[in-house]
C-alpha cells in the first residue's frame, strides 16, 4: 500500500462519543506514518470544515425524520409455540401473547465478553421451543459466534450455555441437534452437526466442499421438516438434506451440481419443491419430485412464470404456493399457485409504490399464511398477510395510517441502451414529471451477482424527496431484477453493458426534461462502484457529484491476485485474468486503469481500514491516480477551471455494509448529504422551505 501527499484529500470523521478516542488513534498514527504531511492534515482540516455547518444541519434533520418514522413495522418479532419474541439487534425478549410489552423478559443479550457488545444476525427456536440460538457478529468487524441459550429460566447468566466461534448459519434439526456452517477468510466451506447429548457436547463434520468457488449454506424448510445445506457458486448449486425424523441420518443428495443448474428446495406432504433454472431462457420454474425420489430424473414441472415476468422468490404455505414475481418494468406482483392438482394461479395486485418484498421472519407459526413488508425508498414498511384459506391480502388498522402520508410519484420507465436493450427504470418524486427540469437528481445503481437494487424504505431518501430531489434507481444488466438472464447478460465478458444501461438511464432521464448534468449525481457501493466509477472515466460530463461506500475499484488488480478473500469465488462474476480474452476485458472498464486528465465529477469515497471484501490498498490506488488525471488536466486548461472534489472518508474497522450503530451510520449519512448539497449549490434551508410552501398550496 503506498499513501503519499498526493495520493487523496482524508476526510477524518468526526467521532460519535459513545467511540472511545482509543479507536482512532491508531487510524490516525498509521496513516502519519505511511506518509500524510502537515500540509496534508491542514488540507483535510479544510475539508472537513468545508462541510461540517451542512453536516450539523443534517444530523439534526435526520434525527427529526427517523423519529417520525420510529414506529413503523419492522421484522423484529417471531412466533414460538409458547411466546412472542422481539428482537432490537442488541438483545431479544419475549413476552406472554396478550400480555403485551410489560411482561417482556430478556432471553438473551449480544454480549461479545471483554470486547463489548456485537449485533445480532440470526436467530432461530429449536422446535418444540426450549432453545434458542443466535449469530453475533463483532461490531466494526465480519468476526461472529454463535450463542446457544436454554429457555427454561429466565436468568441471562445462567442460560447461555454454548458458544461456537466463526459461524455464518445454522438451523435446528431438532431440540438437542443443532446444523451449522462455518466460515474462514469470509469462505464457507463446511458443515457442522451439533448433538447435546446427556453424555455431552458432540461435534461431527457432516460435509465439506472441496471447491473454492462454491459458498455452503445451512437453511430449512418451512415447515421445519428438512434442513437443507446449498452449496451454490455463481453458475450452479447442489443441494443435500437432512430428514428432521432421523436428525443423526447422513445429509442425502438431491442432485449433483452440474454447470448451469441452479436449484433451490423446499418441503410439503413428502413432497420436494423445486425452484430450478430449467424454464424457458434458463429463467426459474417449479418442480415438483417425491421426497423418497428427489433426483432431477423425477422432477416434474408444476409452473412457470407468465410471459414477461420472472420468479423473484417463493414461499411454500400448507396448500398454496406463493411466488414473489416482477414484470417487464420491475413492478412487484404475487402469483399464488395451489400445491394439489389441479393446478390453480391467481394474481395478488399490490399498491402502485411497492418497490421493495420483505418476508416477515419464520418461527413456529401458521403454515396456512404468509406476512410480509412492502416498502419503498420513500413508503415505509406497511404489514400485509396472505391466508391461502381466504385466498386474500389483508392489513391492520395500525398499517393503515402509513398508506395516507403525503403523496408522491412512482414512475416506471424504460431507457434504450447502446444495443438496443430497454433497460427499466423506476423514477420516485413529489412534483409532476413536467417539473422536474431543475430538480436535483440522485441515481442509484448495482448491477452485479444477479442482486436487485435495494429499494427498502430510508428515512434519508424520504428526506430528499420532501426537499424536491428525484431519485433514479437503475435496474442495469448485471442485477438480478429481470431474471437470471438479466445477470448473465452483465456479468463476465459483458461487464461493459451495465455501463453502458447506466448512462442510457441518466442520458433518458435528462431528455425527458429530469434534472440536468449540474443537478445530477450518483450513489453507490462495493460491487456498484465498478459500474459507477467507469462511467466516470467515459461519460464524466453527465454528473456533478458521485457517493462510493465501501467501493471495488481496482478490479483487475483484486482479480489477479487469488490469495484475497473472495477473489476465486467470484470469478464467475468478473472473469479469470489467467484467461486472456478475460484479462482484457476487465482492464476495458476497470475503473482504477481507465483514469484519463479530464474533469471529473466531485466525488466522496468512504472506505473502512479493515475492510476484508475490498482491497484497501486498491481504493488508495484509484484515488492517487484521479487526483493526479485532475490535476493534469485543470493545469492544462487553467486557472479558472472547476476543481472537483475528491474525499476519502477513511473510517476504522471493517464495515464493509455500512455501520450497524444507529448514530455513526447517521454521522455517515449526514456527511453524505452535506456533500450532494455543497457540490450541487443547493441551500438546504431553502429548498424546505420551498417544499413546505408547496405542500400548504396542495393542501
Amino acid at each position: 500500500m503506498n499513501l503519499t501527499t498526493s495520493s487523496c484529500l482524508l476526510l477524518l470523521r468526526s467521532v460519535s462519543r459513545n467511540i472511545h478516542r482509543a479507536n482512532i488513534h491508531p487510524l490516525i498514527s498509521r496513516l502519519y506514518t505511511e506518509g500524510f504531511s502537515q500540509t496534508t492534515a491542514e488540507l483535510c482540516k479544510a475539508q472537513l470544515q468545508k462541510l461540517r455547518g451542512q453536516e450539523q444541519r443534517f444530523k439534526r434533520r435526520l434525527h427529526s425524520i427517523h423519529r417520525k418514522f420510529a414506529n413503523v413495522p419492522e421484522n423484529s418479532e417471531f412466533q414460538g409455540h409458547h411466546h412472542v419474541y422481539f428482537e432490537d439487534g442488541k438483545g431479544i425478549y419475549r413476552s406472554t401473547p396478550g400480555h403485551g410489552e410489560q411482561e417482556m423478559v430478556e432471553v438473551f443479550r449480544a454480549d461479545w465478553g471483554g470486547d463489548g457488545y456485537g449485533s445480532i444476525q440470526r436467530v432461530r427456536l429449536s422446535p418444540t421451543e426450549t432453545m434458542l440460538a443466535a449469530t453475533v457478529k463483532k461490531d466494526h468487524h465480519e468476526e461472529t459466534r454463535c450463542m446457544l441459550v436454554h429457555l427454561g429460566g429466565v436468568n441471562l447468566h445462567q442460560n447461555a450455555m454454548l458458544v461456537l466461534d466463526n459461524v455464518l448459519s445454522f438451523e435446528w434439526a431438532a431440540d438437542d441437534v443443532l446444523f451449522y456452517s462455518t466460515q474462514e477468510a469470509l469462505r464457507c466451506l463446511r458443515v457442522f452437526r451439533l448433538h447435546l447429548s446427556d453424555s455431552g457436547v458432540q461435534t461431527t463434520l457432516v460435509y465439506e466442499e472441496k471447491d473454492p468457488e462454491f459458498f455452503v449454506e445451512v437453511s430449512r424448510s418451512r415447515d421445519q421438516r428438512l434442513v437443507t445445506i446449498n452449496c451454490s457458486s455463481k453458475i450452479s448449486s447442489e443441494v443435500w438434506f437432512v430428514d428432521s425424523k432421523t436428525p443423526l441420518s447422513f445429509p442425502t443428495l438431491i442432485e449433483s451440481r452440474h454447470p448451469g443448474l441452479l436449484y433451490h428446495v423446499e418441503h410439503s406432504d413428502n413432497h420436494l419443491f423445486i425452484l430450478a433454472n430449467t424454464g424457458a431462457h434458463q429463467e426459474y420454474q417449479l418442480l415438483r419430485a417425491p421426497l423418497a425420489s428427489p433426483s432431477m430424473p423425477h422432477w416434474v414441472p408444476v409452473f412457470s412464470a407468465l410471459s414477461g415476468t420472472v420468479i423473484k422468490d417463493m414461499e411454500l404455505l400448507q396448500d398454496h404456493c406463493v411466488f414473489t414475481v416482477k414484470d417487464s418494468q420491475c413492478r412487484l406482483q404475487i402469483h399464488t399457485l395451489t400445491t394439489q392438482e389441479p393446478y390453480q394461479l391467481n394474481t395478488l395486485q399490490l399498491p402502485y409504490w411497492a418497490c421493495d418484498l420483505s418476508p416477515q421472519r419464520v418461527g413456529t407459526v401458521d403454515g396456512g399464511s404468509f406476512g410480509f413488508l412492502l416498502s419503498s425508498p420513500v413508503h415505509p414498511p406497511v404489514r400485509y398477510l396472505y391466508s391461502s384459506r381466504k385466498q386474500k391480502l389483508s392489513i391492520t388498522e395500525d398499517d393503515a395510517r402509513y398508506i395516507s402520508l403525503p403523496e408522491f410519484n412512482t414512475t416506471c420507465l424504460r431507457a434504450a441502451s447502446q444495443d438496443g436493450t430497454m433497460v427499466p427504470l423506476t423514477l420516485l418524486h413529489m412534483p409532476a414529471l413536467s417539473e422536474l427540469h431543475n430538480a436535483p437528481l440522485l441515481l442509484h445503481v448495482y448491477g452485479a451477482y444477479g442482486v436487485d437494487l435495494d429499494m427498502s424504505f430510508s428515512p434519508e431518501k424520504r428526506l430528499l424527496l420532501e426537499d424536491g430531489w428525484a431519485l433514479a434507481y437503475c435496474h442495469v444488466r448485471g442485477g438480478g431484477e429481470r431474471g437470471l438472464a438479466w445477470h448473465r447478460a452483465g456479468s463476465v465478458l459483458q461487464k461493459r453493458r451495465g455501463v453502458e444501461d447506466l448512462a442510457a438511464c441518466i442520458q433518458t432521464l435528462h431528455r425527458l426534461g429530469v434534472s440536468h448534468p449540474a443537478l445530477t449525481a450518483l450513489t453507490a457501493r462495493s460491487a456498484g462502484a465498478v459500474l459507477a466509477g467507469a462511467l466516470c472515466n467515459h461519460n464524466p460530463q453527465l454528473l456533478r457529484a458521485v457517493i462510493l461506500q465501501a467501493p471495488f475499484l481496482d478490479v483487475l488488480g483484486t482479480m489477479q491476485d487469488a490469495s484475497l478473500p473472495l477473489t476465486v469465488e467470484e470469478r464467475g462474476e468478473w472473469g479469470d485474468p489467467l484467461i486472456r480474452e478475460h484479462r482484457d476485458n476487465i482492464a476495458s472498464y476497470c475503473p482504477c486503469h481507465n483514469i484519463i486528465p479530464q474533469l471529473y465529477p466531485s466525488i466522496l469515497i468512504t472506505a473502512y481500514s479493515e475492510d476484508r471484501r475490498v482491497p484497501l490498498s486498491g481504493v488508495m490506488k484509484y484515488v492517487e491516480r484521479l487526483k493526479k488525471a485532475i490535476q493534469m488536466c485543470t493545469t492544462r486548461v487553467g486557472v479558472n477551471a472547476r476543481v472537483p472534489d475528491v474525499i476519502l472518508n477513511m473510517q476504522p474497522g471493517g464495515d464493509h455494509f455500512g455501520p450497524e450503530d444507529f448514530l455513526l451510520s447517521l454521522n455517515e449519512s449526514a456527511r453524505q448529504l452535506a456533500f450532494l448539497y455543497t457540490e450541487l449549490g443547493l441551500d438546504h434551508q431553502k429548498s424546505r422551505r420551498r417544499q413546505k410552501k408547496k405542500k400548504a398550496q396542495i393542501t
